[in-house]
């Protein structure tokens, strides 16, 4: 039985992974970490990491990017490996991820789906034949109107995978509505659109002379986000000090 604490219980998505782990015989959810306690956890709540003293096999951290760095010093000193979800760090944090995953155990992804993961992957073949002839990138992300930061995390991954078939050659755009000049030919194009209660959209449009080929994922519930957190959790628990990804966790799977 795989033992977790549950980092941002009381928020959308810690409420989500809370109920897929009670109906999952393999792994429990042991303290929860959060600001305020709903009162519908049926394990102890703690309003600070650092209070936490509960034995845990890893972390799940769906939480608030202010609340990384506690964090991560509590997963470093208690040696429990932590699944990091939470998007929209600062170059410093992301620094310190990187810092600590030299201690303990970390896998952070900016999307647990597995469609998004299998995605980034068909994005690299994709690019490098596009590219070169003359297709123009762009990226457009739907989220729901509570999503603090912009462009997503998911977006930002989308477009790494696509840079790094070309050695960060392209650089990103976010706005263009201050400069009025011609798209330039190595840039990705990258757009937020926040309203409702979208869950999660994201298109990547390749778009050439006469024709447009696009890449879509739309995401109808947080649950598959929820399970893929579970999943790595369960693959995490008991590895060694190192930076892991969905893609180590979808690998393990298809091995099984």
């Amino acid at each position: 039985m795989v033992k977790v604490i549950m980092h941002g219980c009381s928020g959308k998505m810690g409420q989500t992974i809370s109920r897929l782990i009670a109906a999952d015989d393999e792994i429990e959810i042991v303290a929860g970490v959060d600001t305020c306690d709903n009162g519908n956890n049926p394990y102890p709540v703690f309003r600070r990491i650092a209070d936490c003293d509960a034995a845990a096999d890893a972390i799940i951290d769906f939480s608030a990017a202010a609340a990384i760095d506690a964090l991560l010093d509590y997963s470093v000193a208690r040696q429990i490996p932590c699944v990091l979800c939470t998007t929209g760090l600062s170059e410093a944090q992301l620094a310190k991820v990187k810092e600590a995953s030299g201690k303990v155990a970390i896998l952070k992804s900016a999307n647990m789906s597995l469609g998004i993961n299998m995605l980034l992957k068909l994005l690299k073949e994709a690019a490098g034949i596009l590219a070169p002839a003359g297709f123009d990138i762009e990226i457009v992300e739907k989220h729901h109107n509570q999503k603090v930061d912009a462009p997503s995390g998911t977006a930002l991954a989308l477009a790494d995978s696509i840079n790094e078939e070309f050695d960060d050659a392209y650089d990103y755009v976010y706005d263009r509505s201050q400069v009025r000049a011609k798209r330039a030919r190595k840039e990705i194009g990258i757009s937020a659109v926040r309203g409702g209660t979208i869950v999660g959209d994201h298109d990547v449009i390749f778009a050439g002379e006469d024709e447009v080929v696009t890449f879509s994922h739309r995401a109808y519930s947080k649950a598959v986000f929820g399970k893929g957190a579970v999943q790595a959790a369960k693959f995490l628990a008991g590895k060694p000090a190192g930076m892991y990804d969905m893609s180590d966790v979808i690998n393990a799977q298809s091995k099984m």
